[in-house]
């Protein structure tokens, strides 16, 4: 897979290893030269050039990329990068990196961008993910189906705590992805039972993570 990333500092730099060390074909693009380190991905392509003009990226052969990763500190520049990246070129994904949350709201198709990255809100998540118990704490939203990836530390009085995953009256699109135990992963199996202090993973439609918090932990939710 092709994939070309604007913004080649620190974060378009390690995207891009974790890319190649995958077996992807990778293009960094900046326009400040000095971002332009070829010694620091040595695999990867580079392209001194302003991602928002279309000059630019017809060099950089925008149309044979499979995905655009805008990942600038600028936000209206990876806005620009998306939108021109899918609408001039037709790039069948776009990823655009979110600086200020004030502006997250503007990350979407309108723009050009598949899939928003908010660092701001990825760190609240792992903050809340570390420390609440029997809440459900939303990691990432996919934008094409209205669902969201959702953790819960399952409480100690769940009602649920050493039954079987396959007895648990989970609602309708609602899907539970993975169980974390003690550092090990485990595929959810109807059989298994769930223990106080599981990570559940859960892949779940927007209107219905009240309906899954309250069976899972409905002693924390009283009131």
């Amino acid at each position: 897979m092709r994939v070309a990333i604007a913004g080649a500092g620190a974060v378009g730099r390690s995207i891009a290893r974790e890319l190649i060390m995958n077996g992807h074909e990778i293009l960094l693009i900046d326009k400040n030269p000095d971002s332009i380190k070829p010694e620091r991905v040595p695999d990867a392509e580079w392209l001194l050039a302003d991602s928002c003009e279309m000059s630019s990226l017809e060099e950089a052969r925008l149309d044979q990329c499979d995905v655009v990763i805008a990942a600038t500190g600028d936000d209206k520049a990876n806005l620009v990068t998306a939108l021109l990246a899918k609408t001039e070129f037709g790039v069948p994904r776009t990823v655009g990196r979110v600086n200020h949350p004030n502006n997250e709201w503007l990350f979407t198709e309108a723009w050009g961008v598949d899939v928003n990255v908010s660092t701001p809100r990825i760190m609240s998540a792992l903050v809340e993910e570390a420390v609440t118990v029997g809440d459900l704490v939303r990691l990432f939203t996919f934008r094409q189906g209205n669902a969201n990836l959702v953790e819960m530390t399952l409480p100690a009085d769940s009602p649920y705590v050493g039954k079987p995953a396959g007895l648990i009256p989970f609602p309708e699109n609602c899907a539970l992805v993975t169980i974390l135990r003690d550092g090990q992963v485990y595929v959810p199996d109807a059989e298994q039972p769930v223990e106080a202090g599981d990570e559940l993973l859960f892949v779940v439609s927007s209107d219905i993570e009240d309906s899954l918090e309250q069976i899972l932990a409905p002693g924390a939710h009283r009131g």
